[in-house]
């Protein structure tokens, strides 16, 4: 067992001050040379390559990743290959230091990192079997992915399918603003010193209370003091919440109560007049996200607000064609997701498989 540090000759980023104004701060690289990202995320993401077919000859780079060129005792495929298994990520990820969003791995983590050395040729085998071997996975990778992807599509295609038939017939043409009372939430402010940890605090409903189905949001990990009730909004179970900002338009249904923040709508429906499902699906659509999608349009932060959505034009057949439209976007929703995480267990076995190929590789068991 070698020290990396031994194999391989660390490059830290200096400045260069001969190239164009713009290129400062950077690193050459060459043809052979491994490199690794050693800021978050991109460092536990396992962003890394070898370098190869430089047109220029050489290249520069940010101080966000590590060059390392290696000696003739060691393989720059062997090196890629021992750093990309997660116990390199997890180990490096453990010692990271700096501000929240801007951690790196210290150089000394590179340097005095412990590497198996094989002679040169017992390194080309095990390469030429991870290469063979990781050719296989990544066509099985790329066929699970496209299957996922597949089946996405079709539960958009079905959704679609479903509104547009039930709306074949007569239907009342309403805006969401007559069919809805819609008010946005607010935030008590600084939201610290309202938070509380207490049983009969009062449910501060945040987006990552959202349950797996993506649907409901039925508990919250977090509770405000009944003084931020007045300073927020209170939503009862059965309203709409609807993301306003950033990933906005995507709605979900409540089943609890609780208060808001002013990232969310809240709609809370007529329901004489609307079946609850079929709202959702609605509200989720390719065509109704597209509408929301336009009037959001043409500012520098991209946001929906009352007035917006109170403005978009639904049409909404009988309760009973809701109700029959839901149930089968239900069903074919059901049937996808069936299919999607056969695909996601899938590509969890076969990031599982690579990982314990570069496992046996590197602790001599690979035949």
């Amino acid at each position: 067992m070698n020290d990396l540090g031994e194999l391989v000759k660390y490059f830290e980023p200096k400045e260069v001050r001969k190239f164009a104004d713009v290129v400062k701060n950077y690193t050459y690289f060459a043809d052979g040379d491994v490199l690794c990202a050693k800021i978050t995320p991109c460092f536990e993401n396992g962003k890394l390559g070898v370098v190869s077919n430089l047109e220029c000859g050489v290249g520069f780079g940010s101080s966000e990743f590590v060059v390392m060129r290696p000696t003739p005792a060691l393989s720059a495929e062997f090196l890629y290959y021992y750093l990309s298994r997660d116990a390199f990520r997890e180990a490096g990820a453990r010692v990271m230091s700096g501000a929240v969003g801007h951690k790196r791995v210290p150089k000394e983590y590179f340097e005095d990192l412990p590497i198996p050395l094989p002679p040169p040729d017992e390194q080309k085998r095990i390469v030429a079997v991870l290469d063979q071997a990781f050719a296989a996975l990544d066509r099985a990778r790329a066929h699970a992915e496209a299957n996922l992807a597949n089946a996405a599509e079709m539960q958009v295609a079905l959704l679609s399918a479903a509104i547009r038939d039930a709306t074949l017939g007569e239907t009342e043409s309403i805006k969401l603003g007559a069919l809805c009372n819609i008010a946005r939430g607010g935030s008590p402010r600084p939201i610290k010193k309202f938070l509380t940890a207490d049983e009969n605090g009062v449910n501060w409903i945040k987006i990552s209370d959202a349950t797996a189905s993506g649907k409901f949001i039925d508990v919250t990990r977090e509770r405000i003091i009944k003084e931020g009730v007045s300073r927020s909004r209170f939503v009862a179970s059965g309203s709409f919440l609807l993301t306003n900002s950033m990933s906005f338009g995507r709605p979900y249904i409540l089943r609890t109560n609780g208060c808001i923040h002013d990232g969310w709508l809240v709609l809370e429906p007529n329901y004489a007049k609307v079946d609850q499902d079929y709202l959702y699906h609605l509200l989720g659509s390719k065509q109704i996200f597209s509408e929301f999608d336009c009037l959001a349009a043409g500012s520098t932060v991209r946001n929906l607000n009352i007035n917006l959505v109170s403005n978009v034009t639904v049409n909404l057949p009988s309760l009973q064609k809701q109700r029959e439209a839901a149930k089968r976007v239900e069903s074919g929703i059901e049937k996808c997701s069936y299919v999607a995480l056969r695909y996601h267990s899938q590509l969890e076995d076969l990031a599982a498989l690579r990982q314990s190929l570069l496992q046996k590789a590197f602790s001599g068991e690979l035949a």
